[in-house]
């Protein structure tokens, strides 16, 4: 099988699983390394499980901008509601090209709210209305879907000179791209950058006060009550830690996995721009394409028809609608993520065998 779906989730690294496997321990665990104690609890091997889960956070927060606290959640979508909702914000304004965590959520809350075009490219222009009443703003770091990267920073100011907040989901920008700044609030998964499902994380500027969502025991700072996992946050940290490292190097490795795709799949037409974007995430249509077939023909090469978000609903994606594709040009596409750990002999054998199952279609 070759994985060419990163943009639904990566790879857990090596790292990151090390980092788990101490936090993970059973009745059999022995000494003070009891990796099962509750990381809310005042003993000895509590406050260890506390303390590890406090070296992630700092560990986390390093790819952050400076000046802010993290928040764990179970994942981006949760700490997407959390910072929507509780705000308090009552009149949004968002990109047409939002993960549905944003989109719905904002919906919710404000069914007037203002959209905020892309053009065909897939890029927030940098003048863009956003909405005279707007209480919060909020535009994505790095599409899923096309890999497009928006003036987030821009953006950010704009919105502040306004008086409204900035929320930036960074799901799929986290440990690949340098530190988003001016953003009020941000929202990353560690699933995809290469850390475990199940956990991600808001971060909050300081100084913005915020109102939980789920009450209970008051952890996490007031705002998110339950039982942290240590080894999920060990496993998050340790993948923060490592994309910290790494960022250049996986930048240059992607970079030349995205050539040699495009090298192979010439007559494909990209989606989004070209210029502005995260190499890694290559989506491509063909005209007349049955995509449905291509997949088929090719079940174990592991890609997408969409956003993974969205599968099986038979919807035309809302991102290549808002990029201006007529349906049947949105049905024609394809999405290829890759990244660290996608070799280059599995991209161009890959890119052969779409490129031949299309032109076995007769397209």
């Amino acid at each position: 099988m070759i994985y060419l779906d990163y943009q639904a989730t990566t790879p857990l690294a090596p790292e990151a699983r090390e980092a788990m496997l101490p936090w993970l321990g059973g009745p059999e665990a022995s000494g003070m390394m009891l990796g099962y104690a509750n990381p809310h609890s005042p003993h000895r091997p509590g406050r260890m499980a506390a303390a590890a889960v406090e070296v992630a956070r700092e560990q986390v927060a390093a790819l952050l901008p400076p000046g802010g606290r993290v928040i764990f959640t179970s994942g981006a979508t949760e700490a997407i509601n959390l910072a929507l909702v509780g705000s308090g914000a009552k009149r949004l304004a968002v990109s047409a090209i939002e993960h549905a965590a944003v989109l719905d959520t904002a919906r919710a809350i404000d069914p007037a709210l203002t959209i905020i075009p892309v053009d065909h490219e897939g890029l927030v222009s940098p003048d863009a209305p956003l909405g005279d009443a707007s209480q919060l703003v909020a535009v994505m770091q790095v599409n899923n879907e096309i890999g497009t990267v928006q003036p987030v920073e821009d953006l950010a100011k704009r919105a502040h000179a306004q008086g409204a907040l900035f929320l930036c989901d960074a799901v799929q920008g986290a440990g690949k791209l340098s530190a988003l700044a001016g953003a009020d609030m941000i929202a990353i998964s560690a699933h995809k950058l290469y850390g475990p499902k199940g956990i991600g994380a808001l971060w909050l500027r300081d100084g913005l006060e915020i109102a939980p969502l789920i009450r209970g025991g008051g952890q996490e700072q007031g705002l998110r009550s339950g039982t942290l996992s240590p080894a999920l946050c060990a496993g998050f940290g340790a993948a923060a830690a490592l994309a910290a490292q790494r960022m250049e190097e996986d930048a240059a490795h992607v970079a030349q996995l995205w050539q040699r795709a495009r090298d192979v799949l010439s007559r494909w037409t990209l989606n989004g721009s070209q210029g502005q974007r995260w190499l890694g995430n290559l989506n491509l249509r063909l005209e007349g394409l049955d995509v449905a077939r291509l997949m088929s023909d090719l079940r174990d090469i592991a890609f997408s028809a969409g956003s993974a978000c969205a599968s099986g609903s038979g919807r035309t994606s809302h991102v290549l609608r808002a990029i201006h594709l007529a349906d049947e040009q949105a049905k024609a596409s394809i999405r290829l993520g890759f990244g660290r750990y996608s070799g280059l002999r599995d991209i161009e054998d890959a890119c052969t065998r779409i490129e031949a199952a299309a032109a076995a279609q007769g397209v």
